[in-house]
């Protein structure tokens, strides 16, 4: 059983709908996708490719890369609203930060640009531990600060890591943040050449979780912030609780026997709280390729028999990588509020189960599963803000 339960009371996005949450919320809303076309791209940087890449903004103040102009506009946003809805600040305030790839493209220009040689500053800029010290002290935060990255399950892995502070009173509160700007050239490149990524054609087209003829996924890009506490406040959601588990079987692949994916999955579920029958919706990985579309399904069927309903924002948001998950946790936060599931609509035949475009909510438990290329299996419990 959970030691206690976390609300989230704050959030901020910075996507490929634009920077603002509320351009999130209108873009999933919509059920057009973030995807452009943009420039540049493909081995030979000479094609014209589509990607939900976040456009340009942010205040120049906050540093040289779009990666931490990103990351401090969805932070301040989330402590904001937060702010709004009654929060307050405890003693304690910790900050989690998952990354996968930071500062990618400043990575780039240090090495083919720079020749390996930067100003002192400029060269600090570069590292995990700068945007996290920048905010602190912005805010004169002085709970634990640091970095988490689980791949494309780090979303997941940055809302447990926060429980876990609260539950062992480490902290009073935690701004949770995940970063994800990484779409360079080389680094598209190789998703598609690994066969997942899709970049030829309009994500709906091409993405399509849980149906017939799903390619893989649009590459995209995020940094999304919210801000966890126990406290009362007008709260978005409530983390139940949720598990993580490693399949150790391989670089890309899900282990087919799915062992760990569904321990996973029962240990979220008891570590909610919650029976299996208590679950109504399935906030899915949902990637649109073929061994995480079977795994998923797998889920649903054996240990939920076929019950709740299922969808991804993926075809709508992208796959933002290392920002993938708390992309899809604010879409559910998001749905709560305003009373719509925002799902893509289906194109294709699909699962009995999987929603086709935005649909009305009126509570009801949310699993959140997301699974990390190299084995990382994630599940979080999430429930509207008035649970108990």
């Amino acid at each position: 059983m959970a030691t206690g339960q976390m609300t989230v009371t704050g959030i901020g996005a910075v996507t490929g709908y634009g920077w603002g949450t509320s351009r999130l919320w209108d873009g999933l809303r919509s059920g057009k996708s973030a995807a452009t076309l943009v420039p540049g791209y493909g081995r030979d940087h000479d094609e014209t490719v589509w990607l939900a890449r976040v456009p340009p903004g942010g205040d120049a103040a906050d540093g040289a890369s779009r990666s931490a102009r990103a990351m401090r506009a969805a932070a301040r946003e989330a402590i904001t609203d937060a702010r709004a809805r009654g929060w307050t600040p405890g003693r304690r305030v910790g900050l989690l930060h998952a990354v996968v790839l930071p500062e990618a493209e400043e990575w780039r220009q240090f090495y083919l640009g720079d020749g390996g040689r930067r100003r002192v500053r400029d060269y600090l800029a570069l590292m995990p531990s700068t945007p996290v010290s920048m905010l602190m002290q912005e805010y004169d935060f002085h709970g634990p600060a640091m970095n988490v990255s689980a791949m494309c399950a780090s979303g997941n892995a940055g809302l447990l890591t926060a429980k876990m502070w609260l539950d062992a009173d480490v902290v009073d509160d935690v701004v949770f943040l995940a970063t994800d700007l990484s779409l360079t050239p080389e680094n598209v490149d190789h998703f598609v050449r690994l066969g997942v990524g899709v970049v030829d054609t309009e994500p709906l087209d091409a993405c399509r979780p849980f149906q017939e003829g799903s390619r893989g996924f649009a590459v995209g890009e995020a940094a999304v912030g919210f801000v966890l506490t126990r406290r009362a406040t007008d709260s978005y959601l409530t983390v139940l609780g949720g598990a993580m588990t490693h399949d150790a079987h391989h670089l890309t692949s899900v282990d087919p026997a799915l062992t760990h994916v569904v321990d996973c999955v029962h240990e979220a579920l008891r570590h909610a709280g919650v029976h299996a029958d208590q679950i109504r919706y399935v906030n899915a990985h949902g990637p649109g390729t073929q061994q995480c579309d079977t795994a998923e399904i797998a889920v649903l069927e054996d240990v939920f028999a076929g019950q709740p309903a299922i969808y991804s924002v993926k075809p709508l948001a992208g796959h933002c990588q290392g920002a993938a998950a708390a992309v899809e946790v604010a879409a559910t936060a998001l749905g709560y509020h305003h009373g719509v599931i925002p799902a893509p609509p289906t194109v294709a035949p699909g699962h009995r189960r999987l929603l086709d475009g935005a649909t009305p909510i009126t509570g009801g438990i949310t699993l959140k599963t997301s699974l990390g290329m190299g084995g990382h299996n994630s599940a979080v419990v999430l429930a509207p803000p008035d649970h108990h």
